[in-house]
C-alpha cells in the first residue's frame, strides 16, 4: 500500500454548498487531515462542508460563520472510502478552502 500526502482541494468556494470538491478514487481510502478556510472579504460569510456518498452525505460544518479577513485552521481526521466525496461551498466566492489529506492505495 502506498500512502500519498495530497492536496485534496485548493481554491475558491462556489456559492452552491453541494459543489463536489473531491472524490475518493477507486481502490483507495482517504484520510482528511486538515481544512483551512479563508475569507478575504471585508464582510463576514459562512461555509458548509459535508462528506459521504453522493446519495447520503453527513454535514461536518453547516453554514458556519467566518469573520471578515479571517483564516480558520481546522485539524480533523476523517476517513473516506472509495467513491465517497467531499462537497461544500460558501456564501461568497471570496471564501476559499484548502483541504489536505492522505490517500492510501
Amino acid at each position: 500500500m502506498a500512502n500519498t500526502a495530497k492536496k485534496l482541494f485548493r481554491g475558491a468556494a462556489t456559492t452552491s454548498v453541494t459543489t463536489n470538491l473531491y472524490t475518493v478514487p477507486a481502490a483507495t481510502t482517504t484520510v482528511i487531515t486538515s481544512l483551512v478556510v479563508c475569507n478575504t472579504a471585508a464582510t463576514a460569510g459562512t461555509f458548509t462542508i459535508s462528506i459521504g456518498t453522493a446519495a447520503s452525505e453527513t454535514a461536518l460544518f453547516d453554514a458556519v460563520a467566518i469573520a471578515a479577513d479571517t483564516t480558520t485552521v481546522i485539524d480533523l481526521k476523517q476517513v473516506l472510502v472509495a467513491t465517497e466525496v467531499i462537497d461544500g461551498g460558501a456564501s461568497a466566492t471570496t471564501i476559499s478552502f484548502h483541504i489536505s489529506g492522505m490517500e492510501i492505495a
